[in-house]
């Protein structure tokens, strides 16, 4: 190797080497084929001098050997190994012991991995406890395979020294796996030609695929247990391995990975580290069986150097040797890099560790550390004797945690841009590259150039790859120096390659100069044309661009990169590990993408790519040609023209537009994202159904759909009928029709039992012959579609009357199974009457068929005209009674007899149907409203008795009762509320008493009016019809019946109070008859929008479901800290500052539809009573799941079971069935990590997560317990898991030890990862504690599983990806901006990443991962501490790397809340930043990128971390611009020589007019869901509200934290709390906050706006500033604009007078003094690399060159030598400097002296120095010039200073953010005076949610309720003086509201019903119900005289005078309003309808 690296180092430095090398290897002497003349001239070489050239070349190559050698050697000094041949593995570890002394100690610390067994006693585990099933009493699916579990993991638990909760933890965790893993025994699952032979073999395959690729690329067989047929061997040994040898082996291999596994703690995160623990315990397993058997004959064995035992005893270690020897010498390891303070390069993470178990050189170490009672080097130790890499005898192998120390990183995260550049080089070269091409096109149009000319000068483009190449490579030396331990085949590669490019590269060089040279010229004795060296350029660029053509033949193909990398051919193998280095890893091998998918996403960006380039070359390129050729020709052309000054303003003209080429890509990403997002949304099917009206117009078809996806095939008639659910009554069971009919119409009733039998099969087949299948679905849909209703009641989304609207009706006995809902037949009635209504000259209508066609062709509309057949003949016949039944019947039948001979239209008269609907609608509406509140009479008043048929009577009788009565029977009324019964007796009714029943004669008055219009159908000349008159006639005539007597009707209408059923029909017909669609239809928003994404989801792609029992299982896992878990009272009720808003206030006000809904849900009229101990829970609760609270999460997720249960039910699943698939196909683990520590506090949040898990009892949680271990203070620490014993107590289930903290890097994956071994299932989803979950959606779950089922590409699919719905975007319109934005990404973005990008990673949760892929492959997410901020992207680049893919569906979705105030979305979006510039230096992203095919990686960039390089360019365009234009104008030279200016307008239109683009992916997104006019409307409305600020703003926050993190670090996770933000923050704490960020930049870009405004000789100066003001405006004024209140004159005022206290204080922490706070601030600046500081010092250039330009410049200039200065200017100055002088003394002394004092020295000096400075600016104007320069120049030596620690720059800064201060707090001033900008900026915040006015109302309510109570206590003046200022508040709000037009409010005020009521009461006249008109007064509220009733509107339109407000005293029922008494003794009705707020008589205590 010496001799062949020597001679190409010879070849290079030496000439005619490589002859010399040619004939030593060919063997002959040098001399003998060596021309005379080697150089072509004519003087020849002698023999004897070549002779001695020869020995000079011998010499020269042993010399270069020697060289190389040495080169080598200090590479890397174990080279010195190969000389001495083989050595003892001991003197190699020692060796790499002496290595390690000579690295970085921070790198490589030495830790102590002595193994110190711990022999902590547990907390005793109750052994009766278990987790989902008792081991005792398996299910079946689960018993057959316990056997052998438990046999093997008792088996290896022993030989191992297992802990035993871990084995029983993984033992029931096997168990659920294989009995999952059943379903690919079913024909229907798999075709028995692909069926494994059996669930043991499915899962093995799938668990050890990842070993089997470690083996492979390690060289080694893979280690299996292996069982012969007889039954000896591996776990032969327990009697319970009853089965084949291949099952019974695999099971061994299962139970040993999943017991390393569950006890690896933190070495799951390194997947190969497990796998080699693996690997080595199962040799020694497998050996220790061997020798088992062996011995088995001798009688003896020995084990493990123990000790000689009897034979067949196996080895027994103690419960937690594995975790003592094994797990915590490498924990301890891993544990002290990772705590390291220092920077990544510096310390090593779990990548670089597990990347040491790539390289073979582990497997030369065991697993275990050395037990010091272990005689390990006993020579009769026979399983170390027959190690299959067994040291030789007398050596030891050392443990595996001395290679761990000695191993070097495998990667430097080197914090730099260059690290960004270097994973992103394909894409810079890509724009360098083409950027120069455009630029040749535009010069050739321009200049006239040839086409033969033009093809030579691109052709530069070669010249130029192979630069860059060489840049790279050169990159990738810098990038692994020092440190990485490179391999000499990379080393010689990465050496080979650049060398021969380098010389490519000079020889390039030299054919172009030649060829640009001149046209005739001899070169190297050769003389040539300058095309002749062009083509030998040519010729020897195409050497170069080799592996370029390769490359791009592997990016339209990308399985040739597969299919390289995967190669076992060994030539392809060298080849790729010299030329292409990310080939030596042993991920990233498979990450093709199927051809179909590659060529549609080449073709997204072929297009994209050709725009761009047309667009760029129009708009950036070619405008910058004429300007380049003016300044070049006057070079060219004027004598003493400077080169490097024209070099530099090309230069400076040139680099913005080539920022904006490397921009403008992500906008047209934009605009191509939303046409493909729309493209693939509409074939999706997505907002299909937008509308309450759309379902309507699809419910016809849901049932089918439903039943086709969302049922298995088990449900329904195919495995029993689904119409049994007709049993399951939902009426009360004794009521019943009438039993003819019942007996008919119910065959569960009595006597259809009879006639069928009691046998249920033949009951259930009868019900099966009556039942199509098609009824069966409805049946099925409605028993869901009901369960989906009630949710949304008891999350109190809807009201009851809401709910009975929206659910469908089951009536037992009824000819129907189910009635729709009556929001789907609401109206459609009315719609049939005027089809029967129509005009008759259209059509003649001979028949029945003719005249009903329309009705029976539309479904609904004849569904709902035989619904309200049948329910009004039932209201009907209740309401007659027996005594009229014949006759009704009689009736009845003969219209069904006209109806069946179509004969309808001949006996009736059809157009006066309207009539009788109308008169139906009023009886149904009578009964209606006092049915509901009727109190039926304890006994009946008839007798009984039914009188025989009298003939009709003439004239009516006289009437029972009379309408007027008398005031004490009103009396009586009321206070009996009911019918009143004058009985004398109670055998006996005397037949005189006047019975008094409002509600019976309302109602007979409506029924004579329908009967009258029945008589009015009938055609009088028709026998038939004349005999139904008569009949109508005689039934209003009977003396005995309902009309006349009675004690009769009063009868009739109790039992139908008392009838249930009835209630239900009447409530169903009412809803039929009397009410418009838009009445029926939830008014909740949520309500309405989860029901349409439902029904829609229904008709989209989603895969039909598998029966519950082949379903596949998953776990549900949300990590948990301290977050609130459920709102408590005080947190609720208390307000954080006087003016605070309350939670419980905001929520009511925010939820007020809602807050009503939960009052009535709970029967309660007084809010008050809601915090009684009965209610405080369901209050809690109610808060809580509208917060972004645990209880939220917990609450939604626990939905999955409920979904899974009715499911369950539809399959006709018996309970035990059901309950035994919940544990084995669901669990939900939350992950509280401190929840021990928060039991041993007694925190009140671990009483409200038991309460959670005793309401949900398949809830468990795992939390981390701590627990001293002896005096010491030593800790041991715990993975536990608990659940509710379902008593009221809390179960401990697993204590399992850890090796220590195993919070060693960022909290939440390490709390996921230790959480992970005790879920159970194949797959395991995500949940964060923002997030909530849906009824209806938790139905899907079983769907979207089986998208793991499907393969859509070469890769198998590993994380399915769900949509988001953000639920906070009403709070405010920051929260509107945010949910908006996180719509657009988590939608239209997601779903265009997946499809057709085929790049979409894991961006958060809720995505659902393969759990069985992932435990294998590292984890669900990384966890190094700050390199893995953003630790979810991680596992989407580990799945992406290590060949999983990435499905994304958008039929489920999953809520989630966002930040909603402006400083936590500012840390929300500063941590993503960061996190998006630790990515930038990792390895994965940088593998990722060199791995990915270029179209790809071009979406992985801009769909991805190309977003905030993208936001770092912005920025840094718009500084650049800024700067550019303000030093051209300084220093004259916008112009070229003397020509018209030409100014620089592209740019501005691409940075401004550009960036509306970007919101094309949100108009596209929401139109697609809401319709394009609901998303322009949206769009608008950001856009009025501030939105572009916004965006502008964060902008420039991701690219500060971004820049900052790369240069400096410091990346951390921010908590930025998920509370209601609706608080004023002030000044100070905004200028702490954003003034490093933004506030700087926006006033040092204003200032430079300013400048070049003042020197610019160009025009159109808005023109060509325009973005860039708003851009400064945007940093200046966006902190202020959407702080509520920030232009209120108190605010304002008391926020300057914080912020000059902040800045004056010097102590107090950085919240109370500017002093410390800057020091914070500022200190990481001289901290940073030289490399950093430099981008830092190029800004203090910058401000030296305005300076300089400044005082150059002719601003202001006066000649002093004409104007004499009255004061002379030195004198003036000199003033100033003692002034200085004395203001320094003074502090020094200022202690000592009294405050009068100091206070006047203190003013008189700074009056001195005002008046001297404004002296020196009079006298002399020259010094505003020289004030402006030095302004410059003090921020270049303040730039300065503080990067490299001088500490006098401090005060200049404390002026500095004075000015800055002053600068902000003017306008506010101006505007706080003005008053109007304060109520336009508090209804634009709030418009869509509140606003201050909330704090008005609340303590409005407070004080009216202590008025109205008369309380004696003495007033709070407190109080007293807030509402006096309230009161101005809101009148002043609402007479701006008035001015600005806002004009009447009609309001309809909401009158109840008050069941409290007699039906007396509607004898007397109601109220009028008018709409009622409020006026807006100046003054105060407008209100009705009647009482308080009504609403009245704040200045933002919220209702202020309403029940919140009211409290006790709202609106009562029923209209009637009870006028209170105030003190004065006057009553409430007296005062006017002016209502003023006025000094309250008695206030609260104080």
């Amino acid at each position: 190797t010496i001799l062949i690296l020597g001679g190409f180092v010879f070849t290079i430095a030496v000439p005619n080497a490589f002859h010399f090398l040619r004939n030593a290897a060919l063997g002959y002497d040098y001399p003998a084929n060596v021309p005379s003349t080697i150089h072509g001239d004519n003087n020849g070489i002698t023999t004897k001098e070549i002779i001695m050239d020869g020995h000079f070349l011998s010499l020269s190559w042993l010399v270069c050997c020697a060289v190389t050698a040495a080169v080598l050697v200090y590479r890397d000094p174990s080279v010195l190994r190969l000389v001495n041949g083989y050595t003892a593995l001991q003197d190699s570890a020692a060796d790499d012991d002496d290595a390690k002394t000579n690295d970085d100690e921070t790198l490589k610390p030495n830790t102590n991995t002595t193994p110190k067994p711990m022999y902590a006693s547990p907390t005793p585990v109750n052994p009766e406890a278990y987790n989902m099933f008792d081991p005792a009493d398996l299910p079946p699916r689960l018993s057959e395979y316990a056997n052998m579990v438990y046999s093997a993991c008792e088996d290896l638990g022993n030989f191992f020294g297992f802990q035993d909760a871990s084995v029983r933890n993984q033992a029931e965790h096997l168990l659920i796996l294989l009995s999952n893993n059943r379903r690919y025994m079913n024909s229907h699952i798999l075709p028995p030609a692909l069926q494994p032979p059996s669930p043991i073999h499915a899962l093995h395959a799938k668990v050890f695929s990842n070993y089997m690729k470690w083996c492979r690329y390690q060289g080694v067989p893979p280690h299996f247990s292996k069982t012969s047929a007889s039954g000896v061997g591996v776990g032969a040994s327990a009697a319970g391995m009853a089965a084949p040898p291949s099952v019974a082996s695999r099971v061994v291999d299962l139970v040993l990975f999943f017991c390393v596994w569950g006890e690896g703690c933190n070495i799951r995160h390194m997947p190969e580290c497990l796998w080699f623990l693996y690997h080595k315990m199962m040799e020694e397993y497998s050996l220790s069986m061997m020798n088992d058997h062996a011995a088995a004959a001798g009688g003896v064995m020995v084990v493990g150097g123990v000790g000689q035992v009897p034979a067949h005893q196996p080895r027994s270690l103690y419960a937690g040797h594995f975790l003592d020897y094994v797990v915590t010498p490498i924990f301890k390891i891993v544990s002290t890099n990772m705590k390291s303070n220092t920077d990544h390069v510096n310390k090593r993470n779990y990548d670089d560790f597990n990347e040491f178990f790539w390289s073979r050189d582990c497997l030369q170490y065991s697993y275990s550390a050395n037990d010091p009672n272990d005689d390990i080097e006993d020579p009769n130790n026979i399983i170390n004797n027959h190690r299959m890499t067994a040291p030789l005898p007398g050596e030891s192998q050392k443990p595996i945690t001395e290679g761990m120390k000695a191993a070097p990183k495998t990667f430097l995260e080197k914090r730099s841009w260059l690290r960004g550049i270097m994973a992103m080089s394909r894409i810079i070269e890509w724009h360098l590259v083409t950027f120069y091409l455009l630029s040749v096109l535009a010069f050739s149009h321009d200049l006239v150039w040839g086409w033969v000319y033009t093809l030579q000068v691109a052709s530069g483009v070669f010249w130029l790859f192979n630069l860059l190449a060489i840049t790279w490579g050169l990159l990738e030396v810098w990038a692994s120096y020092p440190g990485i331990h490179l391999s000499g085949t990379a080393i010689f590669g990465s050496v080979f390659v650049l060398v021969a490019r380098f010389l490519i590269l000079v020889y390039q060089t030299l054919y172009l100069m030649w060829t640009f040279g001149p046209s005739k010229g001899s070169y190297l004795g050769i003389e040539a044309d300058s095309t002749f060296w062009w083509w030998q350029y040519v010729w020897l660029s195409l050497l170069c661009m080799a592996p370029y053509i390769l490359e791009t033949l592997t990016n339209l193909f990308p399985v040739i990169t597969t299919k390289l990398c995967t190669s076992r051919n060994d030539y392809i193998q060298t080849f790729l590990n010299i030329l292409y280095p990310i080939s030596r890893l042993y991920t990233a091998k498979e990450m093709h993408e199927s051809f179909n998918h590659t060529a549609v996403y080449v073709f997204f960006w072929a297009t994209l790519i050709a725009w761009k380039l047309y667009f760029s070359y129009v708009f950036e390129v070619y405008s910058m040609v004429l300007p380049t050729i003016q300044l070049t020709d006057d070079y060219a052309n004027f004598p003493e023209q400077s080169f490097l000054k024209m070099s530099l303003l090309l230069i400076l003209r040139w680099l913005p537009q080539f920022i904006v080429y490397c921009i403008d890509m992500s906008i047209w990403y934009a605009v191509w994202q939303a046409f493909a997002g729309t493209s693939v949304g509409f074939s999706d099917h997505l907002g299909d159904i937008r509308s309450m009206k759309d379902i309507r117009n699809s419910f016809g078809r849901a049932p089918e759909h439903f039943c086709t996806k969302m049922l298995s095939p088990d449900a329904g008639s195919r495995r029993g009928s689904s119409a049994s659910f007709l049993s399951a009554s939902e009426i009360n069971p004794t009521e019943s029709l009438d039993s003819k009919r019942q007996s008919l119409m119910n065959p569960n009733s009595k006597e259809g039992q009879s006639l069928l039998g009691s046998d249920p099969h033949k009951l259930q087949g009868y019900v099966n012959r009556l039942l199509d299948v098609r009824i069966q679905k409805w049946v099925m849909f409605s028993t869901v579609w009901n369960e989906v209703i009630d949710h949304f009641r008891e999350e109190d989304l809807i009201s009851n009357r809401e709910r009975d609207y929206m659910k469908f009706s089951r009536f037992d006995g009824f000819s129907q199974a189910i009635y729709l809902p009556v929001f789907q037949t609401a109206g459609v009635v009315e719609e049939a009457l005027a089809l029967l209504e129509r005009p008759m000259d259209d059509y003649v209508f001979t028949s029945d068929n003719d005249l009903f066609k329309p009705i029976l062709h539309h479904v609904t509309m004849r569904t709902a005209v035989s619904e309200v057949w049948e329910l009004g003949n039932y209201i009907l016949l209740k309401l007659l009674g027996p005594v009229h039944n014949d006759d009704a019947v009689y009736m009845m039948n003969y219209v069904l007899k006209w109806v069946e001979s179509g004969t309808v239209t001949d006996h009736m008269k059809i157009t006066k149907i309207r009539g009788v609907v109308k008169c139906l609608i009023q009886l149904v509406d009578v009964l209606g409203k006092g049915i509901g509140r009727r109190k039926p009479s304890s006994q009946r008043r008839s007798t009984g008795k039914t009188k025989k048929r009298q003939e009709p009577a003439t004239g009516p009788p006289a009437r029972g009762i009379r309408r007027a009565i008398s005031a004490s029977s009103l009396t009586s009324a009321i206070n009996t509320q009911g019918p009143v019964i004058e009985q004398s007796s109670r055998s006996k009714v005397a037949e005189n008493v006047v019975i008094v029943d409002a509600l019976r004669d309302h109602t007979r008055d409506k029924f004579r009016a329908l009967i009258n219009s029945l008589k009015g159908m009938m055609n009088s000349a028709d026998p038939e019809s004349k005999e139904v008159m008569d009949r109508l006639t005689f039934a209003l005539s009977m003396e005995n019946g309902f009309f006349w007597d009675d004690a009769y009707a009063s009868d009739a209408l109790d039992d139908m109070a008392r009838s249930d059923i009835f209630k239900s029909v009447l409530t169903k017909l009412q809803g039929l008859v009397a009410c418009h669609p838009d009445e029926v239809e939830p008014k909740s928003k949520e309500a309405r929008r989860r029901l349409t994404f439902f029904v829609n989801s229904l008709f989209m792609d989603m895969p039909n479901a598998p029966s519950i029992h082949d379903m596949f299982s998953w776990n549900v896992l949300t990590p948990y800290y301290k977050e609130t878990v459920t709102l408590s009272k005080g947190e609720l009720e208390t307000r954080s500052d006087a003016l605070g808003v309350s939670t419980m206030l905001y929520l009511q006000t925010l939820f007020k539809a809602d807050w009503v809904n939960f009052l009535e849900r709970l029967g309660l009229q007084d809010e008050d009573k809601v915090w009684s101990k009965k209610y405080t829970s369901e209050t809690r609760q109610w808060a809580s799941i509208r917060a972004q609270t645990l209880n939220r999460t917990i609450t939604g997720m626990m939905y999955f079971e409920k979904a899974l249960r009715l499911l369950a039910n539809l399959e006709r699943l018996d309970d035990d069935t059901t309950n035994d698939l919940m544990g084995e196909k669901f669990g939900y683990i939350v992950a509280c990590q401190v929840y021990g520590q928060m039991k041993k506090d007694q925190d009140s949040k671990a009483d409200d997560i038991d309460a959670l898990m005793h309401r949900y009892p398949h809830m468990r949680v795992a939390y981390i317990d701590s627990v001293r271990h002896n005096r010491s203070g030593e800790m041991a620490f715990y993975s536990c898991l608990v659940k509710s014993n379902g008593s009221g107590k809390i179960q401990e289930l697993y204590r399992v030890r850890l090796p220590g903290n195993p919070i060693l890097g960022e909290g939440k994956p390490e709390n996921q990862n230790h959480a992970m071994i005790f879920t159970r299932g194949e797959f395991v989803q995500t949940i964060d504690m923002n997030q909530e979950g849906y009824f209806e959606e938790a139905l899907k779950m079983r769907n979207a599983l089986q998208e793991f089922a499907k393969r859509d590409g070469p890769m198998p699919t590993t994380i399915l990806g769900l949509r988001e719905h953000i639920f906070t975007g009403s709070v405010s319109s920051l929260a509107n901006y945010m949910a908006l934005q996180e719509t657009s990404f988590v939608t239209l973005g997601q779903r265009v990443l997946t499809k057709p990008l085929c790049i979409r990673l894991h961006y958060g949760h809720p995505d659902v991962f393969d759990k069985l892929f992932f435990i294998t492959r590292g984890g669900i997410s990384k966890s190094s501490k700050g390199i893995n901020l953003s630790e979810d992207i991680f596992a989407g680049y580990n799945n992406a790397i290590r060949g999983g893919q990435v499905a994304f569906k958008e039929y489920m979705q999953v809520g989630k809340g966002r930040d909603v105030g402006m400083s936590q979305i500012y840390q929300f979006e500063a941590k993503l930043s960061q996190g998006a510039g630790e990515q930038s230096l990792s390895r994965d992203v940088y593998r990722l990128a060199h791995r990915l095919d270029f179209s790809r990686l071009l979406s992985y960039y801009f769909g991805g971390i190309g977003h905030y390089f993208s936001n770092v360019l912005t920025v840094i365009t718009v500084y650049v611009v800024v700067y550019l234009m303000a030093i051209l104008a300084l220093y004259d030279l916008e112009k070229i020589g003397d020509r018209l200016i030409t100014p620089m307008g592209t740019i501005q239109m691409l940075l401004g007019g550009l960036g509306l683009l970007q919101t094309i992916p949100l108009f596209s997104t929401l139109g697609v869901e809401r319709g394009w006019w609901a998303s322009l409307q949206e769009l608008i409305q950001v856009f009025a509200t501030g939105g572009p600020l916004h965006f502008m703003f964060h902008i420039q926050t991701k690219a500060n934290y971004m820049t900052q993190t790369i240069l400096v670090g410091g990346a951390k996770y921010r908590p930025t709390g998920r509370g209601f933000v609706t608080q004023h923050a002030p000044m100070d704490d905004l200028y702490r906050f954003f003034a490093s960020s933004h506030l700087y930049l926006g006033v040092e870009m204003g200032a430079g706006l300013i400048i070049m405004g003042v020197y610019s000789e160009a025009e159109q100066y808005f023109g060509r500033t325009w973005s860039l003001w708003l851009a400064s405006l945007s940093f200046i004024a966006s902190p202020f604009w959407f702080n509520p209140l920030t232009f209120d004159w108190n605010m304002v005022t008391a926020d300057y007078v914080k912020y000059i206290s902040w800045m004056r204080a010097k102590s107090g922490g950085a919240s109370r003094s500017w002093s410390i706070w800057w020091n914070e601030e500022f200190s990481f600046y001289s901290k940073m690399p030289f490399s950093s500081k430099f981008w830092f010092l190029i800004k203090a250039v910058l401000y030296l060159t305005l300076g300089d330009g400044i005082a150059r410049s002719d601003l202001l200039k006066a000649d002093t030598t004409l104007n004499q200065p009255t004061i002379g200017v030195p004198v003036v100055v000199a003033s100033v400097i003692i002034l200085f002088a004395l203001w320094w003394l003074l502090s020094r002394v200022e202690h000592m002296m009294p405050y009068p004092v100091r206070r006047t020295i203190g003013i008189l000096i700074g009056i001195g120095l005002m008046v001297s400075c404004t002296t020196v600016f009079i006298e002399d104007s020259n010094f505003v010039r020289y004030g402006l320069a030095a302004y410059y120049v003090i921020g270049a030596l303040c730039q300065t200073g503080i990067l490299f620690g001088f500490k006098f720059v401090k005060h200049f800064y404390f002026v500095h953010d004075l000015v800055c201060g002053h600068i902000i707090f003017i306008p506010l001033f101006i505007l706080a005076v003005l008053q109007i900008p304060h109520h336009i900026q508090t209804w634009l915040l709030y418009h869509n949610a509140l606003s201050s006015d909330v704090v008005v109302s609340n303590i409005l309510r407070y004080a009216r309720k202590s008025q109205e109570s008369g309380g004696t206590t003495a007033p709070n003046e407190d109080l007293v003086e807030q509402i006096s200022e309230l009161r101005k508040l809101v009148q002043k709000q609402e007479q701006q509201i008035e001015n600005l037009g806002s004009g009447n409010v009609k309001l309809t005020p909401s009158l109840k019903q008050n069941p409290s009521t007699d039906a007396i009461a509607s004898l007397i006249k109601a109220p009028s119900r008018d709409q009622m008109n409020i006026q807006t007064s100046l003054g105060g509220y407008a209100r009705p005289g009647a009482g308080m009733g009504g609403r009245t509107l704040s200045a933002s339109t919220l209702d202020v005078w309403g029940e919140m407000a009211l409290g006790d005293a709202a609106a009562t029922e029923g209209g009637y309003q009870t006028a209170p008494s105030l003190p004065g003794g006057r009553p409430a009705s007296a005062r006017t309808s002016d209502f003023s707020f006025t000094q309250p008589d008695v206030m609260p205590p104080r």
